[in-house]
């Protein structure tokens, strides 16, 4: 059986809103939905004028070996999402995805208490995010 991507993008199979992001306080915050809702374009259009990774979390079967966060065996993300950020609620959201999510499935319930706090995408390009996310680290330089 196929693994769901909790951190999709549009377009990818199967994709499916996962929640909503909210952008209020100090950190973005995923509202989960408690039913499937499909992807389409109608559905995704509803985010504009921002992109629909700005304002949905998006789920989708897992890209795999198309996937750069995939080893070939491992999301990789998911274990930085585990390694490098702490919790952020105490309990398992409610999930729909849960029995079918490649991060839980591998991670566990470590994954689940941080994907509250994950956003596709982020203008937060503090080191820590840099890390998490697998995007190089910028090289500070000094001006003579």
């Amino acid at each position: 059986m196929s693994k769901l991507c909790p951190s999709a993008q549009p377009g990818m199979d199967s994709c499916r809103v996962l929640g909503v992001v909210q952008r209020e306080g100090s950190a973005p915050k995923l509202e989960y939905l408690n039913h499937a809702l499909a992807a389409t374009p109608e559905i995704l259009a509803m985010a504009a004028p921002l992109k629909p990774t700005e304002v949905f979390r998006l789920a989708a079967t897992c890209a795999e070996r198309k996937c750069p966060h995939f080893d070939g065996e491992d999301c990789r993300l998911a274990t930085r999402v585990v390694r490098i950020l702490p919790a952020v609620v105490d309990t398992l959201p409610p999930c729909i995805i849960r029995k079918e999510c490649r991060w839980y499935s591998q991670e566990g319930g470590a994954a689940c208490r941080r994907c509250p706090e994950i956003t596709t995408v982020s203008y937060d390009l503090s080191p820590q995010v840099r890390e998490v996310s697998g995007l190089p680290m910028m090289q500070e330089t000094v001006a003579d």
